[in-house]
Formats: structure tokens, sequence, C-alpha cells
């Protein structure tokens, strides 16, 4: 058998050599990062996954190696064998790890030429994201890359080795499976050996892994593909990773603790400090003060409810909204009433793309009030709305009339944006919350039904179960979600173990019981069984290490991501197949299709 090699063997990493290795001989192999001619001595930056060594080479001390050096050009794969050296007094890198020492190259060979590559292989790198995608093989070469993708591996190894040490067993579920309403829509597979019908892939693994605690299991976990056929908003992927816990026979009290227990070891990879308990806020507290369930504690701007101060008030916008069941509130821009009128419209097209139907505003500036709603307002409104916002010399109010929905919405968005533009949030804090006491269901106005704010196999809270079939938008779920610095890491909730509570919250979701059995009857055959109390709870994998990388972008901790068309540029897909494929699946589409044949 042909040896590539020719018998070459790499002794050490690139980045990993020291001063320590000074006098020893080693043999490395990487890409060329680049190379420079210095009047008869060559440089080269030799690298791998591990860094940068730099290797020099002199005519005078291997002429066959010299000349190799002399056809190498950015990105061949190299081998060299040297002795490692101090560099020479004056030539220290500081910002490289091995900047105190270089190869002396005594042989060397290429292993194989490149081309010029499209985009360069360095740090900090200028080009659109599509290119980066097209050639992610060659983005992947990057440090940044390379470090994602190393503590990627990092964040899977210690989730497994906790996991583990905790009692709990990783197990597979299926990828092929059926389809089932869990909030999106599922991506389907025809099936060749069952005509007309079809596979779907897991929006997550939710019924199987209780499946599994019917089972015994008591202990399961799983980093496990999701497939969500959804609109791609900023960093969503249809293909995603989450680890997936679920446990018998515990509490909310228990989750907690093995969830935060994960989460420190998890974060301490990059010496983030997680509490040693992290506090506990209702979704009501979160939706009243920040506008929404995952809410950014880092800095202040909480929202206040002014709807008392001025629902009688002559200002027929407020009036109006308070009457039909709505609210007014705002926030403060400390030190905004500086803003110019066109930054004030600004807010006013954002908050408009939220839902507001306008943006009515405050400023505190000079020793005045100004405001065009001013002179709809008395004195006492005035002073009742200073008060309560506590406005001081040179603050500016923003307020939304609406519903509580859109009302929290568009303020919760707002309130982010004007604490970015103004550096108001401290980059180096974080702030961990549990969210707690979601609703159970929510109301649908467009398809005039409830539906579950979670999944519908969430417990509602004990003392809710009466409220199912009278006052179910009452129902508290004993769910909860795990935020930071307004990111969700991960949600879960106590399950529904008992057949005929089940049944009931199928029933105020409308879901009847020949649906039921049509659509989850192997869940509710289950249950006949024996079902243990159970719970668990599900972490965003790919969010996490977008979190602990300190990157924004989603795809840039997924080795081979999708875009926000759910395209994947380096190999085509989603990609049209031949007539044979289709006949074979007997499929006929209805769209004009080229024959691959």
């Amino acid at each position: 058998m042909t040896d590539v090699l020719g018998g070459r063997k790499r002794s050490d990493y690139c980045g990993e050599l020291s001063l320590e290795d000074k006098g020893r001989q080693v043999s490395l192999m990487g890409w060329v990062q680049r190379r420079r001619d210095h009047g008869g001595v060559i440089f080269i930056d030799l690298r791998d996954r591990s860094g940068l060594v730099q290797v020099v080479f002199n005519p005078e001390i291997d002429s066959t190696a010299f000349k190799e050096a002399d056809r190498l050009r950015t990105e061949y794969v190299v081998y060299v064998r040297g002795t490692v050296r101090n560099r020479p007094e004056g030539n220290i890198n500081p910002d490289l790890s091995t900047g105190e020492i270089e190869i002396k190259a005594e042989d060397a060979a290429v292993l194989n030429e490149a081309e010029t590559p499209p985009l360069q292989i360095k740090e900090n790198l200028e080009v659109g994201e599509d290119l980066r995608l097209k050639y992610r093989y060659l983005d992947l070469r990057r440090p940044k890359m390379q470090d994602i993708i190393k503590l990627r591996h990092r964040v899977n190894k210690v989730t497994r080795d906790y996991l583990d040490e905790e009692g709990f067993y990783e197990i597979e579920t299926p990828i092929l499976t059926r389809s089932t309403p869990e909030g999106a829509r599922d991506y389907l597979v025809p099936s060749r050996v069952n005509e007309g019908e079809f596979y779907a892939l897991p929006q997550s693994p939710q019924l199987f892994k209780q499946i599994l605690m019917v089972g015994g299991m008591e202990k399961y976990f799983q980093i496990a593909r999701c497939f969500r056929d959804e609109d791609l908003r900023a960093n969503r992927q249809p293909e995603f990773t989450q680890i997936d816990i679920e446990m018998s026979f515990v509490n909310r009290d228990h989750i907690f603790k093995i969830s935060e227990n994960l989460i420190k070891k998890i974060f301490a990879l990059v010496e983030i400090e997680v509490p040693e308990t992290i506090p506990i806020m209702s979704y009501s507290q979160a939706l009243k003060e920040y506008g929404t369930d995952s809410p950014d504690l880092r800095f202040g701007m909480k929202l206040k409810d002014i709807s008392d101060i001025v629902a009688e008030s002559e200002f027929n916008v407020f009036r109006k909204v308070i009457e039909n069941g709505g609210q007014v509130k705002g926030i403060k821009v400390r030190g905004g009433a500086e803003v110019s009128r066109s930054k004030i419209d600004e807010y006013t097209d954002f908050a408009a793309d939220y839902g507001a139907k306008g943006l009515a505003w405050i400023a505190y500036k000079g020793g005045d009030v100004s405001s065009p709603i001013t002179k709809f307002l008395s004195e006492n409104e005035l002073s009742g709305i200073q008060n309560k916002m506590k406005a001081d010399e040179g603050d500016l109010l923003l307020f939304v009339a609406d519903s509580p929905k859109i009302t929290a919405n568009v303020l919760g968005n707002l309130r982010l944006k004007i604490a970015r533009e103004r550096d108001l949030i401290p980059a180096e804090e974080n702030k961990f919350v549990w969210i707690v006491d979601f609703p159970l269901l929510e109301y649908d106005e467009q398809n005039k039904r409830y539906v579950p704010l979670h999944h519908p196999f969430t417990s509602p809270v004990k003392e809710d179960i009466p409220l199912l079939e009278e006052n179910p938008e009452q129902v508290k779920a004993n769910a909860y979600d795990l935020v930071l610095n307004g990111e969700e890491l991960g949600g879960g909730s106590i399950r529904i173990n008992d057949k005929e509570l089940q049944n009931r919250v199928f029933q105020a979701l409308g879901i009847d019981k020949e649906e039921a059995r049509e659509k989850f009857g192997f869940l509710m055959e289950a249950f006949k069984y024996g079902a243990p109390p159970h719970g668990g709870i599900a972490f965003g994998l790919d969010r996490i290490i977008m979190l602990l990388s300190g990157t924004d972008s989603i795809r840039d901790v997924i080795a081979f991501p999708k875009t926000q068309r759910g395209t994947c540029l380096l190999t085509g897909a989603p990609a049209e197949v031949s007539r044979a494929q289709l006949e074979e699946l007997n499929i006929n589409l209805n769209v004009d299709s080229k024959d691959k044949n």
C-alpha cells in the first residue's frame, strides 16, 4: 500500500511548542500561512489547528530543504523537520504563543499544492458571509473558527461527562418519525416502500423522551438534532442542536439543580461565573417590567404603567385605549432629552415595526416640559407621570398605548435598541434568571382557539387545574425558561403523566379524542401502563456556544450552517432531483423542474 506521507510522521503540533522544547528535533505538518524571502533566507509561518510557528530555511544548513521552501506558497500543505531554537534578539513576537522560538529547518516536503484561495485565512476577515459559507472549508481554517469548533467539542464533552456522573443514559431517538403538531412546520420525508406516506423529521424528541420515562429509563439525555421548517429570522436555523434532558420522580427544584450545575460547568470553560443559586422571576413580572419573557437584566429602563394616571385624560388616544382594555406604558431614557426629532421619528418607525400605532414622548429640557401631547394633559397628570417615571431634567420619556401584548412587545424591543445605541449594557456583566409561571395556554386570534404556550404535554400547576374548563387563560403552567442577558438558554416543564388530565388539556386546546388518538395515540396508549411523574429541559446548544464564543451569529458556531433562506451555499442544497428519483417515490411536481438526467 502506498504511503502518501512517504514514511514521515508528525511529532508535535505547531502551536504547542515553547522554549521548553529548545534543542529538540521536531516533525511538523500543516499549511503555509505566510512566506517571506529575506535575501537568501526563507521564513514561513506554518499553521495547524493548534496555532502558528515560524520556520527558517537556510541554504547553508540544508540546500535540499531550501529548494523545497523556495516553491512554497500560501496554503501549500507541507512537512517540515527541524530543531527548535530561540528567536534572535529583537525578533520575538509577544502576540504569538510560539513567539519566542523558531524551527531551524533540516528537511521539508510539499504534501500538496494549493491555488490562491478566494478568501484569506486570517483572524479579522472582511468579506461577505456568503463567500465564507460558499468556501466554508477555507473559513474553517481561520483561528477564530477553529477555536469555536474546539469550544463546541469541549461543551459536548463536559455535558456528557457531567450527566454520566449524575446517572443519566445517553439514548438516541429516531430521526425518521411521524408528523405531530408541535408548533412549527415539519420537514416531511416521503417513504418509498409505503407509497403515499411520509416520515417527519423531529422538531424535538419530546414524545420519545416521555415514552422513555414510561419505559423506566428514569434519566435520559441526548445531544439531539432537531428540525423545523419555519421562516428563518436572525439566529434561527432549519436544523439545530439541543441538549435534551428528561428525568422521572422529580419536581422543578430537582431539574433546576441539575440544570444549574451543568450550566456552571459549561460556562466555566470560558471563565464566566454562574451564581450559586440563579434568581427566579415570574412570567408576569418579566412582561410587566421588561416587556419580554427573556429579559436582559444588565441594565434598568424598566417599563412603567401610567394607565391609572391618564385613564380620564383629554388625550383621546390614551383614554380610548384604556377604555377598550388596553394600557399606556413607557420607558425613561436617562439623558435622552437631547435626541433630535429625526431620532424620535426613527424610534416611532421602529415601534411601528413591532405593531405600535404611534409613539408618544415627553422631554425634560432646559427646565421645560416639551411634547406634542402636553396640551392634552392636566398639571396633575403631568406631575403624576413625572413622579411615576421618576423623570429628571434631561430625561426623555417614550410611551405606547395599545393592548398589553403589543405594548410589551414594542417597549421591550425599543428598550433593547436604545440601550445598545447608548452603550448602557455592561459587556462584562452576566445576569442569569429563571422565568416561571408561564400561562399554560394563549388565545390564537387568527384561528379562534387556544394553543399551548410551550407544548400540549406541559403540566398545569396543581391549584389551577380546576380552571381548565371555565377559565383556561388563567391556568399557569409548571414550566420554566433559563435566560442569560436577554437570550433564552433553554426551557422545559414538568410533564403531564395522567391520561385523564392530558385529555382535559387536549379538550381545552380544541383537540377531540379522535384527533388526540390520531396524533398522539402511541403516547396516550403508553400512559395507560403506569407513567411516572417526570419532567425535563432542553438547552439550545448553538445559542450557548454563540454566547460563550462572543460571536453574534449562530452561523459562526455551526460547522456547515444554512443561510437565512435555508440554503447551503457549499453544497447547493436544496436542489432538484432527477425525474427517476421522483418516479420511484411516486411524486409528481406541480412546478416546472429540469430533468437532471
